[in-house]
């Protein structure tokens, strides 16, 4: 090695020396390097890219288990033709759902010592493809404590090999005989749903609409590894835990006119104050524009069930309304007094007035707003505001995922030449990086505004005694004003997670006229089917490599009129999940998830999830078409992936402390 070389090593003596702690020795050096260069030789581990789960618990489940269809994928090519169809389908749902499938087969099966010992066996080589492509030492720390042993000597013993056929037959009949079978096929099939998918990236909306979103998170707390790209329902729901006014009445307005309470409930937010103070209020208004929208027959809401929540649903429509024209007063800057549309109206002639235009109401009934203050809020509706805002903030389950969200989340992720985001970036009309103050004094475009929009986010949990969340909020973001901020980010029009003219939920609330529940989409909605476009913002990002790509979802690809998901020559993969039922009738499809594999781009499209039920006695699956985005040359390996450019990275810093060992630079640390 050149004297240079001996320069750099002086120079980096102090670094040498802490990593001199934990390799202590040449040997130790040296095995790490040859452990290090065989990890980045195992084949690239599989990514699954989920969006726009809106609460639909049991389909996101479902997807989960079936990796979007990765382990039907591996149960086909594993045995083909060797055993039939049926059997297939009964096997990918056992791995689904082991303890449901179990009980159903034992009732049928009439040899069932048989049908473990085969199923084992099947069980068994699945799980070996699946762990394939992992250590043997991650393979081990994804393995049940109860059945560690014996599935790791299974996975590495073939019974094909004479000399151990006897003994692996003895482990699974003793598995059988021993009354342990139950246990060790769930095990192992917990197992193959852990090693199918190795990291799992969720590009936002996990909440609203559907009844499961608290279970989707309590699910997401136990998964092995994954990250979020925070959506606009999300950051409505972080908005209200931190304890914006504004932002608890979206969340259950929403909840309201969907019907659908479930998460609400789980988290233990008070809601008789409302009921009570909607049926005073609004007793005698039939509130038909506020009627929920059901999206399936629900036995529980009769008549006047469905009345009351139209009530609820008028009461806390018509206070937000207040607390966000409140909000857009406080902050100028925003630009949104326009929004504070209780001013415009004309409340003798029930009229209101836009943009000069004149436009007729609905309805005029708004026993809570004086007209000469329209935006202030009653005694009684302060006082409801209180508790309703009492009950989000002592709520331990909330903060709880809440706390979840920001730890494995921010505003956008790099992750092997993929920008991950969920709606969109800012542009000029020409489809340069729009500048966007976030904060007076304080304008970002691109990969700044996306950073600093994150700190703001966090800023809002600074010191909250609610929250694990006690980070140092730089002094440009003001608790008060960060939290003031979500409200922006649900519906500001230069918001990354808006990016609209306008939300018109005034508009298609009150007015007759449809012609102003328009919401025009934001330049890069207008121009992201431009290669150039994703391009220039590709590159405003860092994002390297010859097949980069941006992935987001929030808006759903209607596929029923031929709308592609894939845009800009490749570049841009939108994947709204469309998980939610409310989008069914709208895309003609249930959306897509996309598998990222050792091989390339796999993009799933999926037909409407039944139940769970179906799924595991009909061994219904959810239909799917898989289309393949992009497939490469070769198999790509760990090191072709970011992890792979930070394992070169150790074994060259590697390489040096062997170096520094070697010349006598640093002493070997030997017991």
């Amino acid at each position: 090695m050149t004297s240079k070389h001996h320069y750099d090593i002086e120079a980096d003596r102090h670094y040498l020396q802490l990593l001199s702690q934990s390799f202590p020795t040449i040997a130790d050096a040296a095995k790490e390097i040859i452990n290090l260069e065989a990890i980045m030789n195992l084949p690239k581990g599989t990514e699954h890219f989920l969006a726009d789960i809106h609460g639909e618990s049991e389909a996101f489940q479902h997807v989960l288990k079936n990796a979007s269809g990765n382990i039907k994928r591996k149960v086909n090519e594993l045995f083909g033709n060797d055993i039939r169809e049926s059997e297939k389908k009964e096997l990918c749902t056992l791995i689904y759902y082991p303890e449901q499938k179990l009980e159903l087969i034992k009732a049928q099966e009439e040899d069932i010592d048989d049908w473990y010992r085969i199923t084992i066996h099947q069980l068994v080589k699945v799980c070996r493809d699946v762990s394939s492509k992992y250590t043997r030492s991650k393979v081990r720390k994804s393995l049940p404590e109860d059945f560690s042993y014996i599935i790791e000597e299974l996975l590495h013993e073939r019974t094909d090999d004479q000399d151990k056929a006897a003994y692996v037959a003895v482990i699974v009949n003793t598995i059988i005989s021993t009354g342990r079978a139950d246990d060790f096929i769930c095990a192992i099939c917990n197992v193959i749903q852990r090693l199918a998918i190795d990291q799992l990236h969720i590009l936002g909306d996990i909440y609203d609409r559907g009844p499961g979103a608290h279970k989707i998170m309590d699910t997401l707390r136990q998964y092995h590894s994954w990250d979020i790209q925070w959506g606009n329902h999300d950051i409505l729901w972080m908005g209200a835990s931190a304890g914006n006014d504004a932002c608890i009445c979206n969340v259950l307005r929403l909840c309201l006119r969907y019907s659908n309470l479930s998460t609400i409930e789980e988290y233990g937010i008070n809601l008789v104050p409302l009921a009570t103070f909607a049926l005073e209020v609004y007793g005698d208004d039939p509130c038909e524009e506020f009627m929920p929208r059901l999206l399936k027959p629900d036995p529980r809401m009769d008549d006047k069930t469905l009345q009351l929540t139209a009530r609820m649903h008028k009461a806390i429509t018509i206070i937000q309304l207040k607390e966000e024209a409140r909000i857009f007063m406080r902050h100028p800057e925003w630009r949104m007094q326009d929004r504070c549309l209780f001013d415009a109206i004309d409340y003798e002639r029930q009229t209101c007035t836009i943009d000069g235009h004149e436009y007729e109401m609905k309805s005029c009934h708004f026993p809570t707003i004086d007209p000469a203050a329209p935006n202030q809020l009653t005694p009684e509706e302060q006082l409801l505001m209180q508790k309703l805002h009492h009950s989000f903030r002592i709520s331990e389950k909330l903060h709880k995922h809440m706390r979840t969200l920001l730890s494995h989340g921010c505003m956008y992720a790099i992750h092997n030449s993929n920008l991950l985001f969920h709606a969109s970036i800012p542009l000029n009309d020409d489809g340069s990086l729009k500048p966007v103050e976030i904060y007076p004094g304080k304008s970002y475009e691109g990969k700044q505004l996306m950073h600093n929009i994150g700190m703001m986010i966090r800023a809002a949990f600074q010191n909250d005694r609610n929250t694990a969340e006690q980070q140092t909020s730089p002094a440009e973001y003001p608790r008060d004003y960060a939290r003031d901020y979500f409200l922006y980010l649900w519906c500001g029009k230069d918001s990354p997670l808006f990016d609209k003219s306008k939300m018109a939920t005034f508009e298609r609330y009150f007015l007759c006229d449809k012609e102003t529940y328009k919401e025009e989409k934001g330049n890069y909605f207008k121009l992201r089917d431009s290669a150039e476009i994703c391009d220039r913002i590709l590159d405003a990002f860092g994002v390297e490599g010859p097949n980069r790509h941006i992935i987001n979802g929030h808006v759903p690809v209607h596929a029923s009129k031929g709308e592609n998901p894939i845009k800009a020559g490749g570049r841009l993969m939108v994947i709204d999940g469309g998980f939610s039922e409310a989008y069914h009738n709208e895309t003609g499809i249930a959306g897509y998830t996309l598998v990222y594999h050792s091989r390339g781009f796999q993009l799933v499209q999926h037909e409407p999830f039944t139940s769970q039920r179906d799924a595991i006695v009909r061994e219904t699956d959810i239909k799917s078409t898989t289309q393949i985005v992009e497939m490469s040359a070769h198999r790509m390996l760990v090191a072709d992936t970011d992890k792979g450019r930070e394992l070169k990275a150790q074994v060259a810093d590697l390489k040096e402390l062997l170096y520094a060992y070697r010349h006598g630079i640093l002493t070997e640390k030997r017991n």
